[in-house]
């Protein structure tokens, strides 16, 4: 392969957001040039919260941005969702310096979508290839690339990077005229179930909001909802409460989120992207527990919503095994790692083979026990 010649961008406003768009194409919220924008000029993915923006752009023969690889130097694996903990720690036992390491992804974000933003799809090996020499030339421990669409992790095979297998729950939309058509395809205790879950407490009520209906009283709220669930699951939340603003701002059209009240009251919350196959769950957060509140904004609303505006499916976020019973179905997820030491390329080589295989019988033993009926 020919030597590629690839800059760095230090930040993505630093590129033109009609050249990086054109790469990214419109399909999925988290790639576009705002939402970048959004996470490092409100101070949510900087240096100082150990993401230093690296992204790496090769031009095309019109001098313009034509492939792109979104990328941070990482001091550490918080908000990525694919756990590399133990290698790290492998590492640091055999005498390395695991971080800083090479991480393509969305920050704080495990949703499957592009990593090789490709206006020319002939430029993908010159961008991994450029990954690779960032990666060598000074002397990082491994690139990463995670939640890659299914489409591009032969791209990543081709230029030898190892390929992991992880597992979501993803909702399906079979064609669906409705909710209760949806509904027709689950066992019969199971759609007993899913309606006794819907009848909400007498005195709350639902909105979903969109576009200019959201107003920054609202991104106040949801604030509140956001940071009460970062503490419990993270130790501090990853996002400033500027992200949200910024976000409603720039990127207002693509956004569904979903407030419930008790009188004036907001008492919980759920954020969604919207693309324009797939709709995305992402956070959520309550000020009061309210049974089964929590399936419905998150789960059931947002399988109204999709079927509703005709998405193929809701991405409903990492982890999660209450989902299966909600309609979401197990569906792999794949993530890639270039990684120049062989003998630690070895030994991470052997466990992702195991650990591929012990994921293949989960996924399908989550299959048979789901909710769908049989035959």
């Amino acid at each position: 392969m020919p030597e590629t010649v690839a800059r760095i961008l230090r930040r993505a406003r630093d590129l033109p957001a009609a050249e990086w768009n054109a790469c990214a194409g419109p399909g999925n919220p988290f790639l576009q040039h705002a939402f970048f924008v959004a996470l490092e000029e409100s101070e949510s993915a900087v240096p100082a919260t150990g993401w230093q923006p690296v992204h790496l752009v090769v031009d095309g023969a019109d001098s313009k941005a034509a492939a792109i690889l979104p990328a941070y130097l990482k001091s550490h694996s918080q908000g990525e969702y694919v756990f590399d903990h133990s290698w790290a720690d492998a590492w640091r036992r055999a005498g390395g310096r695991y971080y800083p390491k090479l991480q393509s992804c969305v920050p704080f974000t495990p949703a499957t979508g592009a990593r090789l933003l490709l206006r020319d799809p002939a430029l993908a090996p010159a961008l991994l290839g450029a990954a690779e020499a960032l990666t060598v030339q000074n002397g990082l421990s491994s690139a990463h690339a995670t939640f890659i669409e299914p489409e591009q992790v032969a791209a990543f095979e081709a230029a030898d990077w190892l390929v992991r297998v992880d597992q979501q729950f993803h909702w399906v939309n079979d064609g669906y005229a409705s909710f209760d058509d949806f509904l027709a395809d689950l066992s019969s205790r199971k759609r007993k179930q899913i309606r006794k879950e819907r009848v909400m407490q007498p005195g709350i009520e639902i909105e979903m909001l969109t576009g200019d209906q959201i107003t920054e009283a609202h991104w106040d709220d949801f604030w509140e909802f956001y940071q009460d669930t970062g503490a419990r699951k993270w130790g501090q939340p990853y996002l400033t409460r500027d992200f949200f603003s910024r976000l409603g701002a720039t990127m207002g059209d693509r956004v569904l989120l979903g407030l419930a009240r008790r009188g004036s009251r907001a008492v919980a919350g759920a954020l969604n992207l919207i693309g324009d196959d797939c709709l995305y769950g992402r956070y959520w957060g309550c000020r009061e527990d309210v049974p089964f509140l929590h399936f419905e904004l998150c789960y059931y609303r947002a399988i109204d919503w999709a079927i509703a505006n005709g998405r193929a499916r809701v991405e409903a976020g990492a982890q999660g095994s209450h989902k299966l019973a909600r309609g979401y179905r197990p569906t792999p997820t794949y993530s890639a790692h270039f990684i120049p030491d062989p003998g630690f390329r070895r030994a991470v080589g052997n466990f992702l083979q195991a650990e591929r295989e012990a994921v293949v019988e989960h996924i399908e033993a989550l299959d048979e026990h789901g909710p769908f009926r049989k035959g």
